[in-house]
């Protein structure tokens, strides 16, 4: 029985995949529209290697944007786990104060696959622009700020824009 299941199974992954490979374009039931949030600006410490890990302080920062803008306060902070391809999976959570002082989290997670070009730019202390790395964030908002509620209702993702040793710049989106 368990072998007439997995057989099956991959029966059904084959027809699935020649279907979905043979299946003509088809138009998105939803459309996806992002509107511009704003431009984060972090500094960055060096890493601190912990096993496959690396934890990173960010000790200041900013967010500007057409409806906010804040600074990044203690505590706020990146983990990289590191995976096997060089790939960095990121978990991070961050403390942003606005300029009229309401707190709000901003916590998420996202991928960084750097080629073997861009990581050697890197390390060599240059500037690695978006399309020298595969860099994107998906971030949620959590604040008690009345005038920022509309922040808790929404996904926001993020592309980088520039990475250097002790600067990443990303570009934040609603996803609507």
């Amino acid at each position: 029985m368990k072998r007439s299941i997995c057989w099956l199974m991959g029966f059904a992954s084959l027809a699935l995949a020649a279907t979905v490979s043979e299946a003509p374009a088809q138009s998105p039931s939803v459309s996806i529209e992002t509107e511009y949030l704003g431009t984060m600006e972090m500094q960055l410490d060096a890493p601190q290697a912990v096993g496959p890990q690396l934890i990173v302080n960010l000790p200041g920062g900013t967010l500007r944007g057409p409806k906010i803008n804040g600074t990044l306060v203690a505590p706020s902070g990146d983990w990289l786990n590191v995976m096997p391809d060089g790939s960095l999976h990121l978990d991070f959570r961050e403390s942003l104060k606005t300029d009229d002082g309401e707190l709000i989290l901003v916590a998420g997670n996202g991928i960084a696959a750097p080629n073997k070009d861009a990581t050697d730019r890197f390390n060599k202390g240059e500037v690695i622009a978006s399309n020298d790395e595969y860099f994107i964030t998906a971030a949620r908002f959590t604040t008690a700020s009345k005038k920022y509620d509309w922040l808790n209702k929404v996904q926001v993702v993020g592309k980088m824009v520039t990475l250097q040793r002790g600067k990443l710049k990303l570009d934040l989106f609603l996803v609507r």
